[in-house]
């Protein structure tokens, strides 16, 4: 296996009926990473789909689990085992409905706030000593769930902002990635 320092991972949901949905916004900023450093080749291992890159000179493996969001975890701890790569040196790209559209909020550690995903790694890695990159989508407006809320298809500017959104995070990745290293 290549030395790996970091496991960036980006949450979402397989298949294309998630892809444009606020749940998949993480899986939208590894592919923004992906696409700025040069990712030429997507492999399936370990339940995921991973690309190794270079930022900065420190190699980084981004990984996208194939799983749904609720599983998460398998493939996370699956690629930290087999790549030696500690918790303090994962970051987990994800989708946060108590944080404001737009916004962007990096975390260490911490609860899983009752993301499933999270959770899922929480328990999967034993610790929840991993840094977080939030992606605020805000919370649905009247009585419709969280969860079909996230899982709405977007369109239009919608669509547009939570792009935008990602590609910010991607630029929180790279700072928090320099600031490890």
């Amino acid at each position: 296996m290549n030395e790996v320092n970091f496991l960036v991972v980006g949450l979402g949901n397989p298949g294309i009926e998630y892809e444009a949905t606020r749940h998949n916004v993480g899986f939208m900023a590894i592919d923004e990473l992906g696409a700025r450093h040069g990712a030429s080749y997507w492999k399936r291992e370990a339940g995921a789909l991973t690309a190794a890159v270079t930022m900065d000179g420190v190699p980084v493996l981004l990984a996208k689990p194939t799983t749904f969001m609720n599983l998460s975890g398998i493939s996370v701890a699956r690629l930290a085992h087999a790549y030696g790569v500690e918790p303090t040196h994962i970051l987990v790209v994800h989708d946060d409905i108590d944080i404001e559209t737009g916004e962007i909020r990096v975390k260490d550690g911490g609860g899983h706030a009752g993301h499933n995903g999270l959770r899922s790694i929480h328990a999967k890695l034993g610790t929840d000593e991993y840094r977080r990159v939030r992606i605020g989508v805000g919370r649905p407006l009247g009585r419709m769930d969280a969860a079909s809320y996230v899982l709405q298809p977007l369109r239009g500017e919608t669509l547009e902002g939570l792009r935008v959104s990602a590609a910010e995070a991607a630029d929180n990745v790279e700072s928090a990635l320099k600031t490890s290293a």
